[in-house]
Parts: C-alpha cells; structure tokens; sequence
C-alpha cells in the first residue's frame, strides 16, 4: 500500500495537505479536467452525427441512440457509484473509470458500425457513471470546510462550459479532421489523467463491507430508467405523450418504492439520513429547479438563435460563448461574495438576478444590437456561474463527513435528473409558447415561440428562489466565513 492509500472506518476524515490554502488543489484540478472530458463528450458529438451516419452508411437519426445508450447507462449506473466507491477505494474506482472510458474512446472511434458504436458509447457510460461521482467524492473528503467554496467552483465549470463549448468545438474537428477524433482525443488525455490520479487521490476505503443492495438497485435503476426515456420522449417533436407519460408514471412508482426501500432497509444503497440536513435538503429541492432551468439555456439559445431569428450556426456560436465568458468571468469572484455575503443572502439576491436574466431574452430580436445581446447573455453567464457554485457548495457544507458519500450519490443523481428534464422543460417551453403566439395572434413576430419559452423558463427559476428563502440566516456559515490566519 501507498502513502497516498488511506485506511478509515466509517468516518474518513479529511486528507491533511498543508499547501491546501494557496490555491486550488491539484486533484481538484485533476477531477475538474476528467468532468470537463466527460461532459464534452455528451455535448461535442450532436453536430458530428451526419457525417458519423454517413461512414456507418444510416441516417443521422439512428446515431441517436448513440447518445441515449450512453445517457441511459449513466442514470442506471450512478447511483451505485458510492457503494463501489467506499467498497474499492475512490482513487482506484476513479483510475478504473477513466480507464475505461479512455479506451472505450479509442474503441468508439474505430467502430465500423452502429452496433459497434452503441457497444463502446455503454462501456463509455460505465466509465462516465463511476467518474464523475466517485470523483467529486475524493475531492470532498479530502478538502476542508473553509476551502470547499474553491474546490467545488473548480468542480463546476466543466458542468456549465461543455454543453456551450461541445457543439461548436465537435462541428470544428468534424469539418478540420474528422468525426473520429472527437473520440481519438480522449486517448493521452485520459492516459495522463490516469497517471496523475494514481498520484494525487488517496485511496480511502471502508474497513466495513456492507453488502450490495440489490433490491434498491434494481428500484433506483428501473426508476432512473423510466424517468429519463420518458423525459427524452417529452422533448422530442413528434411525441408518442401516452407512451411518455406511462413511463413518467412507471418511473414515478419505482422512486417511490425505491425511497421507502431506502428508507427502510439495514444496508441501503443510498442512505437517507442527509436529507436530515436542512441545507442539503433545499439544494436538493430548489436547487434541482434551478439546475434544471440551466440546462434548458443551451437548448434553448441556439434554436432561438437560428431557427427564430434566422442566424447561422457559426453566429448563434459566437453569441453563445458570451455566456461561456460569463461563468468562467464570475469563478474568481464567487468565494469573495460568498464569504462577504453568506450563502441565504447571496443565492436568493442571485437567484433573482438569474430569473431576470432569463426573462431578458424574452425582449431579444433580430434587429437588437450585438453588443446588447451579448452583454445580456454575458450577464446570464456571471449570475448562473455564481448560483451553480453557490447552491452546489451549500449543498455539503454542513454535511457530516460519514454521510458525504450518500450525499454526494443523491447529488449526482440529481444532477443528471436535471440535465434531462432540462432539455424536456425547454422543448416544453418552446412549444407552450408557440400554443400562446397562436392565441394571441402574435405568430408573425420573429422568434416569438422562443421568447415566450423564456419567459416561462424565468418563472420556474424564480420559483426556485422561494425553497432558499427556507434556508437559516447562518447556512453554511462553516464554509462562508473567512478562514482564520
């Protein structure tokens, strides 16, 4: 065993690392770049379809399940990621995961064939599912209450910038090189990642081996399942609804029973027992809104963008990555504010601001000026970046250190519920305000289906202010304060 192998019982504590305060950690770093990896690859490969269809010999369409394998294996996927986490140890779970991942890459770019395509994107998820969880929870153990605040900003921007980023960068290597490096390029990433993660996590395990709960597996999986294919069907433009809603109810049902599993059994999967934690429990409320508000932006700008307004996809890029700038402008300003603010403070004044932002799209047109729009959409960025960072850090600032795993299991789960509905609540959106254009006689007004969309995307972010107006005056007050010297 290493140094970096750390034996605890059911109370790890946090590695001691005495450069920790001049900076952000290099495993923080290391994580942050794996979740970038990761995210992008769910991101960059939609405007690669045609010309990927085009050497498999099918249509674009039937790529699609492409991307939905890959999405259904991580929702079924996560939430065992934190029993296998404490059962192997985090730095070997996490090297495993990128691993496999990294080869699966390779794998996917030398697929000659959909079936071969689809094979390596499961394999991919198994590899994305282990990842990301497993290693956030590495991160979390190992960094101290007053230093939380800048690991998770570290953690968060890859969560915000992929899905900005991928579309555009995957039309760059398709057009410059070719479909397949978009997978080839994982390979010495990856290969280097493993070596620094074999380095810089320690391996902290579990001297007590609860056994697997299959039962709540199988519930948690059945449920994430029918949650997302039935969300995946709501976004689509030619939606069987009775299919969709029985599988939202199907799901529905097996959270339900999966929960009262949870709840009840000796050795859950997931234990329960964080939602206890008032902080915790309004991030994962209200915070699940606004992260789901989030992912429905860059659905929605870029349809808005081209179809509403008529721009071309190298336009609507160029304006989008104003909200890029954004959130990576605001990183270095979030642990200040928090700290002089406090978290209620903050993320409700935020949360407003956010809404408002949001609701300013609805007043974009084809004739408004650049410069205005992209000072608004830079806006957006600067005050989604803060409310993402704030609400995920809150989220286990006062979360005890043996109930980080199960913590951070929900979490992620939750995250990738979010990012689902997200699309589901944009598509939803759109086409609510194409319903309302029509009865109002409004359908000859440019891009007027889009920014009645978001209008209601502001409302249902607003929404998620009032869970955070729950929050005590002190929330987090362990993280938020000033270190002392």
């Amino acid at each position: 065993m290493s140094r970096a192998d750390v034996e605890t019982k059911e109370n790890p504590q946090p590695t001691e690392n005495p450069n920790r305060s001049a900076g952000i950690s290099p495993m923080a770093l290391l994580v942050a770049g794996a979740f970038f990896m990761e995210f992008l690859d769910g991101t960059v490969i939609a405007t690669a379809l045609p010309s990927m269809a085009l050497s498999f010999g099918v249509s674009a369409v039937d790529l699609n399940i492409g991307i939905s394998a890959y999405l259904l294996t991580l929702a079924v996927l996560i939430p065992a990621s934190g029993w296998i986490a404490e059962r192997f140890g985090a730095r070997n779970v996490f090297s495993a995961a990128l691993l496999i991942f990294t080869l699966s890459s390779l794998f996917c770019g030398l697929a000659n064939s959909v079936n071969e395509f689809v094979i390596m994107r499961i394999i991919q998820g198994i590899g994305g599912a282990m990842m990301v969880p497993v290693g956030r929870l590495a991160v979390l153990r190992s960094t101290s209450k007053d230093q939380l605040i800048k690991a998770i900003a570290t953690l968060t921007w890859p969560a915000l910038v992929a899905p900005i980023l991928g579309p555009p960068l995957g039309g760059f290597i398709t057009t410059y090189a070719s479909w397949h490096w978009i997978f080839f390029i994982n390979v010495p990433l990856g290969a280097l990642a493993i070596l620094l993660a074999w380095k810089l996590i320690p391996n902290t395990v579990t001297t007590a081996k609860h056994p697997f709960d299959i039962k709540g597996f199988v519930a948690m999986g059945v449920a994430m399942l029918c949650l997302v294919i039935g969300l995946e069907l709501c976004s689509q433009q030619q939606v069987n609804l009775t299919y969709a809603l029985l599988l939202l109810a199907a799901g529905g049902i097996a959270l339900w029973m999966a929960i009262r599993h949870l709840r009840d059994a000796r050795f859950p999967l997931i234990r329960l027992s964080s939602l206890k934690v008032n902080s915790f429990k309004v991030t994962m409320r209200g915070g699940f809104i606004f992260r789901t508000t989030i992912s429905a932006v860059p659905f929605m700008l870029p349809l808005m963008f081209q179809v509403g307004f008529g721009m071309d996809a190298f336009q609507s890029g160029i304006l989008v990555l104003a909200v890029f700038a954004g959130n990576l402008m605001m990183k270095p300003a979030t642990t200040p504010l928090i700290r002089h603010f406090g978290f209620k403070k903050l993320l409700m004044t935020n949360g407003l601001l956010s809404a408002l932002s949001l609701l300013v799209c609805a007043f974009l047109t084809p004739s408004s000026p650049i410069i205005l729009t992209m000072v608004m959409l830079f806006w957006g960025g600067l005050c989604r970046s803060m409310q993402f960072t704030g609400i995920s850090t809150l989220a286990f600032a006062e979360v005890p250190q043996n109930e980080m795993s199960s913590a951070n299991t929900l979490f992620s789960t939750s995250l990738q519920l979010a990012a689902g509905l997200g699309v589901t609540l944009g598509a939803l959106s759109i086409r609510a305000g194409e319903f309302i254009a029509v009865q109002a006689g409004l359908t000859a007004v440019p891009g007027i289906a889009f920014r009645l969309g978001f209008v209601i995307i502001a409302v249902v972010t607003a929404l998620a202010v009032i869970d955070i107006a729950r929050l005590a005056p002190d929330a987090g007050i362990a993280v938020s304060r000033k270190a002392k010297k």
